[in-house]
């Protein structure tokens, strides 16, 4: 990658004037490199001067001739120059433009990805919706966010595990109302008089399962007692629910390698033995008749009951187990992506983590906040198959699952965010997800057409490229070669929003190029060389959609 490349250069040019006594410095800055807005300023610019000057007891213009006087980069650099207060300009050789569409057309599918992870485990934990109703929007977020975050950092050569946890604990008071909710139904499909219990789910997904119920077994039930029925149809309810989010994640573009049951930790004693730890550790304690994980030693505003005085463990019991069970299955960075309402639990989270002796700083937590949805200026309140929510299959049916994806992923996970129904489903530049297929589906008519006049398409690395000089193709070229670098920025930060903005880039650079440069031209040469580079910018948008899981349509 030619920012790294850049930046090694700048930090060996340090090092060779530190050992000679040109400049003194402790710890050597990070360096950053930015591609300037206005390309008079070069291909590549850097603060690095400024930052190091203050250290370095030296103006920051003279740490920058330092730099540049030791700087061995003549490969690449064909100029530089020192701007304002001590900004270095790089200007590149264009053989460097050409290198990077050469690498494109020989890494094709691969061009992207990297070793920088090396193989480190890591796991995202992510949706783990509750197994007492569907799939809604707002998971959906969560799904989108997982899933592609998860896709970046495989990219980047991480051993990645999806993992969904399933909150199926049998002292679950949302799993036991689920339960009474679906017996009353089945009571009631039955043809008795049975009221809804309080905290009821009011959704038609529960009579839907109470229905399914009666049609498999009949009456069969009412020999038992209402405890034991209840038992039975939460179990029952469960599965029939789990195989229906499975569905309608797969349909979103979602699987995951382990679903994780919170059951199994309090049957296996995991729970349990995770409170005796605590208590060894002198982390836990009893008072009135409960017991207590001392938080507050580890930065959280009060304690946490571990256990409940009429001895039910709580959530924060079984999360502390779930959370030691991951680290202990050898994953090397954990990753829970969290809903806006859990914003409470990261401190109490990370304090279980350390507590139990496991390094806090290896479990990161990212919270994305709400979705609200938008038809005709109004915003959508509920939905009649769930009773208070939408479901994120009538999200997918009503738009499609690579605009729901792509709207899902535009924002920041920290910024809250509105959809637009009726923008999501148009055909117009106005979609943000159209646009960016747009592009590529007028990329493939270009290769088409090529292939039908007899006109071969060569590879980049076969083809005069020194024809490319104008300015449209110098912008489109500078923005393939960035995709390497914002896929690392992007997986690394946990941030898939500047993914889709990458995308959203490059369709409009390439629009631009396809109405300023004609590819198929009278000059063969310049023919060649153009059609060269539209075959990178499918290369790269391909791989570009295929990280963000949306398709990459030929047509349109």
């Amino acid at each position: 990658m030619i920012r790294e490349k850049l930046a090694e250069s700048i930090r060996r040019s340090l090092t060779d004037a530190q050992t000679e006594g040109v400049i003194s410095f402790g710890m050597l800055p990070e360096i950053e490199l930015e591609v300037p807005k206005n390309t008079q300023f070069g291909d590549f610019t850097t603060n690095a001067a400024m930052v190091l000057a203050k250290e370095a007891g030296m103006p920051p213009r003279k740490v920058a001739e330092v730099i540049l006087s030791h700087l061995h980069a003549q490969d690449i650099v064909e100029r530089t120059e020192i701007a304002g207060p001590g900004f270095i300009n790089f200007y590149l050789k264009p053989t460097w433009l050409h290198d990077a569409l050469c690498r494109i057309a020989t890494q094709g599918a691969q061009y992207g990805r990297s070793d920088v992870g090396q193989g480190t485990r890591i796991q995202v934990e992510f949706v783990s919706a509750n197994p007492n109703g569907p799939i809604h929007v707002a998971h959906g977020r969560g799904a989108a966010t997982g899933d592609v975050i998860s896709s970046m950092l495989s990219a980047l050569g991480f051993d990645v595990t999806r993992e969904f946890y399933v909150n199926d604990a049998v002292n679950s008071k949302q799993m036991q109302n689920f339960g009474k909710s679906v017996h009353a139904r089945y009571m009631q499909a039955l043809g008795h008089d049975f009221p809804m219990p309080e905290d009821a789910y009011q959704g038609e997904y529960v009579i839907d399962i109470a229905k399914d119920i009666v049609k498999e077994y009949g009456d069969r039930f009412l020999s038992m007692s209402v405890e034991e029925r209840i038992r039975t149809f939460t179990d029952l309810a469960k599965e029939q629910m789990l195989e229906l989010q499975k569905k309608d994640l797969a349909d979103f573009g979602v699987k995951f390698d382990v679903w994780f049951s919170e059951q199994t930790l309090h049957e296996s004693g995991k729970v349990a033995r995770v409170i005796e730890i605590l208590k060894e550790r002198g982390y836990a304690y009893e008072k009135s008749g409960a017991v207590w994980l001392k938080s507050t030693a580890f930065g959280d505003d009060k304690d946490r009951a571990l256990v409940r005085s009429n001895g039910q463990p709580t959530y924060i019991a079984a999360d502390a187990a779930y959370h030691l069970d991951k680290f202990n299955r050898g994953f090397e960075k954990v990753i829970d992506c969290w809903g806006p309402d859990h914003h409470g639990y990261i401190a109490r989270t990370k304090a279980a983590v350390a507590a139990l002796g496991c390094d806090p700083s290896k479990l990161d937590i990212i919270i994305y906040q709400a979705v609200r949805l938008f038809a005709g200026g109004e915003m959508v309140m509920m939905s009649k198959r769930a009773g208070d929510v939408v479901l994120l299959s009538e999200l997918v049916a009503e738009v499609g699952k690579d605009a729901a994806r792509f709207f899902f992923l535009m924002r920041s996970t920290d910024s809250n965010l509105d959809f637009d129904l009726e923008l999501a489903k148009s055909q117009s530049n106005d979609n943000p997800v159209y646009y960016v297929q747009y592009a590529h589906a007028r990329i493939c008519s270009i290769l088409r057409k090529a292939e039908e006049m007899g006109v071969p398409v060569r590879r980049a690395c076969d083809t005069d490229l020194t024809p490319l000089g104008h300015e449209a193709e110098i912008s489109l070229i500078k923005k393939l070669a960035e995709f390497p670098d914002t896929v690392a920025e992007a997986g690394l930060a946990y941030e898939p929003h500047r993914l889709t903005r990458y995308c959203q880039d490059l369709a409009a650079i390439f629009h631009t190029f396809y109405t300023e440069c004609r590819v198929m031209g009278e000059d063969p040469a310049l023919t060649n060389a153009r059609l060269a580079l539209v075959d990178s910018a499918r290369i790269v948008l391909q791989n570009a959609l295929g990280l963000l899981g949306i398709s990459a349509p030929s047509t349109m």
